[in-house]
This record gives structure tokens, sequence and C-alpha cells, in this order.
């Protein structure tokens, strides 16, 4: 067996604990949007997934290593049951983990991903990367400034994330995202885009996974299909489908409060699964 990458991570709050996967390209820190509210009633577990953030590495590696990884750090932290909240790459990767663990699995929150993930995301032109760089150059040391969204953020490749364009999502973008993309590694990337040229598709499969999920996505979201998500939605035994409009891939930034609510609701209604097996 390959060994184990000790991840770094962030532990917030105390109780049932929920792990919190980050997606591509990003870190453990772009999950304060749902760790800083859940970890109010909750323990959160927020890691770098291999070659993300602070979690470095300096080979190449395959997706199935970032299972490897989590499964050592759930050990260490001696966690026998959770949920799983995986956002895109994270939500992936929750499932796999729930395939692989089914009895450590108390349920799944499925953000922006699918088990058989397809685009449409038209063709980039050298206007979209430079009113890109623009956006996010002046965003990153004035987070949320209007006249920049204005400007450069709505003619940029954010548009096709984060199409309601409030301050508040480009402070997740200035805060958040734009570290978490300058420390995602050549290798990370090398790993995704191998799973996904290989045609990465696990349909088939889910109807094996019979822990309660939640799953969710935004309705003009190009990275991921909504119709991909509901696609993985309906192959699911216990799920439950939300798809909010006028958001795409990072919705979570976009309406933070409604989606929270809508978690928190979700789990409310399925407080068995906090119970640990002895």
């Amino acid at each position: 067996m390959a060994a184990s990458l000790p991840l770094h991570f962030q532990l917030q709050g105390k109780g049932f604990p929920i792990l919190c996967l980050h997606g591509h390209p990003g870190s453990g820190q772009c999950m304060s949007v749902f760790t800083n509210s859940l970890s109010q009633n909750f323990q959160t577990i927020s890691p770098d997934l291999r070659g993300y953030g602070k979690s470095s590495t300096k080979r190449d590696f395959e997706m199935t290593q970032h299972l490897i990884d989590i499964e050592a750090l759930l050990e260490k932290l001696q966690i026998p049951r959770c949920f799983i909240l995986g956002w895109s790459l994270g939500g992936i990767i929750a499932m796999e983990l729930a395939l692989r663990n089914p009895e450590q699995v108390a349920g799944l929150i499925l953000i922006a991903t699918a088990a058989k993930p397809r685009n449409n995301h038209p063709p980039i032109t050298w206007q979209d990367n430079l009113y890109t760089a623009l956006a996010g150059i002046i965003n990153w040391f004035l987070p949320g400034w209007q006249w920049n969204i204005d400007t450069f953020g709505r003619r940029s490749l954010f548009r096709y994330l984060i199409p309601q364009h409030t301050p508040a999502s480009y402070q997740y973008l200035g805060k958040e995202a734009l570290p978490a993309y300058l420390q995602t590694s050549r290798f990370a990337t090398r790993a995704l885009n191998q799973a996904l040229r290989n045609g990465y598709n696990r349909l088939a499969d889910l109807p094996q996974i019979q822990c309660p999920c939640l799953v969710l996505a935004g309705a003009g979201d190009r990275h991921i299909t909504a119709e991909s998500t509901q696609e993985t939605a309906f192959q699911l035994n216990n799920a439950n489908w939300l798809c909010y409009p006028d958001t795409a891939h990072l919705f979570p930034w976009e309406i933070p409060n409604l989606v929270l609510t809508d978690i928190k609701n979700w789990i409310g209604d399925h407080q068995i699964n906090f119970i640990i097996p002895k």
C-alpha cells in the first residue's frame, strides 16, 4: 500500500465530526464558509489535500492517494464515524470514501460535484485571461471593491463562477481562492487531469452508498454542470437534491446563508446518524 502523507488540517468546534473536503484549486481554508458556521455545533476537520495548500508534495501521485491520506488522518484523530462535506473535487473524494468505508460515513453533503463530471465551459479568449488577471490582482489588494467588480470582474472568467458578482463573494475570491490557487501544485493538477482523461465515471457504483446524502448545485454551473450533479443525486438511494437559480460553481460564496440553512436543516433531519457504533 502506498504511504500516506501527513496532511495539514484545521480543527474547529466540538461535537459530531464533519470532514470538509475542498475542490481544485483549493485548500482547507476555502471551506471556512462552512466550518466557521458548522463548528458552532459540530467538530469540523478541513484538511489541505495532498499537493494543495500546506500539504506539499514533490512527486506525481494518483487520485486514490487522497483516500489513503484521509483515512490516515481520520485514524490519527480517532474518528470512527463522520459526515463528509465535499465541494467539487472534494465531493468526488467523499463519494469514494463512502464506497470504501461505508461504516465510517454517516452522511454525505455533496456540493457542485458529480460521479461523472461534465462541463460546458465556453472557449477561453485572451481577453478573458487579461480581465481575469486584472480583476484578480486588484481584488487581492482590495477584496470586494465594487469598481473592480464592475470594470473587470464582470468581464473576466469570474462570470462563470459567481454570476451574481456580490462584494461578499469577491471577498472570498481575494482572501481564499487566490492564495489556494497559488499553492496548488502541478502534481495535484496532473493527478486530477489524468483521472478526467481516463473518463472518471462512478455512476454505476452509487447505489452501493446507503447513507443519507444532500446534493446541491448551482443552476448555471459551467465547470460541473447542474445536470451532471442531478444525475448523481438520482443514482443515490437516499438523496435530497437542491438546485439554486442564478448561481454557478462557487454558489456557497454567493448565497452562503441559504446554503448553510439548507445544510443545517438536512443534518437536523438525520440526527440519528450521529450515533457512533461501539
